[in-house]
């Protein structure tokens, strides 16, 4: 007796839905580790895919904003506050926030140069060598990361994370290099794995997380060697910290600092880069 397609189609339409395509299931509490593997495993393949061995890491805050976008903000404000009689204090505070968002417009602007002349240095070595620019994903320090990268010709990672105030990744990206994680240190895993070098620039919570998450990696050696660390923005980092105060107590060692180099000049910290990352 001949079998009848339509019926087998029929039949398997009603057949019970397959453990690893029910998404109620995958999103519930008890398939956490699947998900946690997953964020492991995936972006495994996707960066041998692309070659990406080894990064670069350039993080900050990801309020920061472009020079452009920073300056016609102020004059924005500076015109509307020109044409009130009597300011009121919300338009006082906006204009004392657009100074602060003008005066750090100068970290986006040298992490984006900074990027680009990474990526164009990485791209004249071989290519089992190279190096690839990573960053948050984000808006700010982030998009000028990639934007650096993008503008020189070059791929570079976004390892973005579902929080609800930042809906996506910003553009600059290779699009097959464009992750979201849902858990934060399967992130932080990737950041740091792959990472020959890190610069951090001015930011607030999440970055001050990154940058000592990674020193205490390196200092309790769990992981090989120690990347060199740029802090860009030595007014900025010197009115933070003083790491040697670390030191002078017996907090640290002396060697812990040996790998933290602060610079505000984006030449001096990608001649300590590249020498530092061909030493390793």
């Amino acid at each position: 007796m001949s079998k009848n397609p339509e019926n087998e189609t029929e039949n398997k339409e009603e057949w019970p839905l397959k453990a690893y395509k029910n998404l109620d299931f995958l999103k519930s509490e008890k398939a956490r580790f699947i998900r946690i593997l997953c964020e492991l495993f995936e972006p495994e393949e996707r960066f041998k895919e692309n070659g990406v061995e080894n990064t670069i890491v350039l993080f900050g805050s990801a309020r920061t904003k472009p020079l452009q976008e920073a300056e016609a903000q102020l004059k924005s404000i500076n015109a509307l506050i020109e044409k009130s009689p009597e300011p009121d204090e919300a338009l006082l505070k906006q204009r004392k926030q657009a100074e602060i968002d003008l005066k750090s417009s100068k970290y986006y602007e040298a992490a984006r140069e900074l990027s680009a002349k990474l990526t164009e240095w990485s791209q004249g070595l071989p290519e089992k060598d190279r190096l690839f620019i990573c960053s948050g994903g984000g808006p700010g320090i982030m998009e000028a990361a990639n934007r650096g990268a993008f503008e020189a010709g070059g791929k570079s990672v976004g390892l973005g994370i579902s929080l609800p105030f930042e809906q996506r990744v910003n553009d600059y990206i290779s699009k097959e290099l464009q992750f979201e994680f849902k858990y934060f240190f399967i992130r932080k895993y990737w950041f740091v794995m792959l990472a020959k070098s890190l610069v951090a620039f001015p930011g607030g919570f999440g970055t001050m997380d990154e940058l000592f998450e990674t020193l205490t990696l390196m200092q309790t050696k769990k992981v090989n060697g120690k990347a060199p660390i740029v802090l860009f923005g030595k007014e900025f980092w010197d009115e933070l910290i003083d790491f040697n105060t670390l030191a002078k107590w017996g907090m640290i060692s002396e060697d812990d600092l040996s790998y933290i180099h602060i610079t505000d000049s984006v030449e001096d910290a990608f001649q300590f880069v590249v020498t530092q990352v061909q030493k390793l």
